[in-house]
């Protein structure tokens, strides 16, 4: 009971920090909600399960993924903060304040993927999944990878219309989620 009610609780947060992209389908926003649903679900689904066999091989995977997706978004939020600037996009009035950046960053994660938060989002749905692999558990890690991949075209097609060439270039020389690989 104690799931359904932390579920319900943080659908109910997911619905109002997306309140505004949920009204537009077409922004990044709007499949963003549904990453946060899948990921919460997943962590909900396997918590009772995160402290047994703490240390097999197939948990350590999982606190492996879960370290790499906090410190990806720390160093992610981070970044922007410090190297993106602000401006208000009236085009785009569903994005968070952090996502309005004028300058493209390209250091740090940034300098080898273009999406750490969204990396983030799936070493920890990946974390959350090796904590007790299920076939349900197995089909709703791989729709919201899915999602995280959706999500990420299409902000990349919103930040090619901001930044241009710009972006198109560094898209070349940069991979989505996981440096070197993909």
């Amino acid at each position: 009971m104690t799931g359904v009610a932390l579920f319900f609780i943080g659908t109910l947060f997911f619905l109002w920090v997306s309140r505004r992209a949920l009204g537009n389908p077409g922004s990044h926003g709007f499949f963003r909600f549904f990453i946060f649903e899948g990921v919460l679900l997943l962590v909900l689904l396997n918590y009772p399960y995160w402290f047994v066999e703490p240390i097999s091989p197939q948990h350590l995977l999982s606190w492996f993924f879960l370290l790499v997706s906090i410190f990806f978004v720390t160093q992610a939020l981070w970044t922007l903060k410090r190297e993106g600037g602000y401006s208000e996009r009236r085009e785009m009035p569903e994005n968070f304040s952090f996502e309005n950046t004028v300058d493209l960053v390209e250091n740090g994660l940034y300098r080898y993927i273009r999406h750490p938060m969204y990396s983030s989002l799936l070493f920890l749905a990946w974390g959350a999944f090796l904590k007790h692999v299920t076939l349900l558990n197995s089909m709703l890690v791989l729709t919201v990878s899915g999602f995280i991949i959706v999500c990420a075209r299409v902000e990349e097609r919103e930040n090619t219309r901001f930044f241009g060439e710009v972006y198109e270039k560094y898209m070349e020389r940069t991979k989505m989620f996981v440096p070197g690989l993909f």
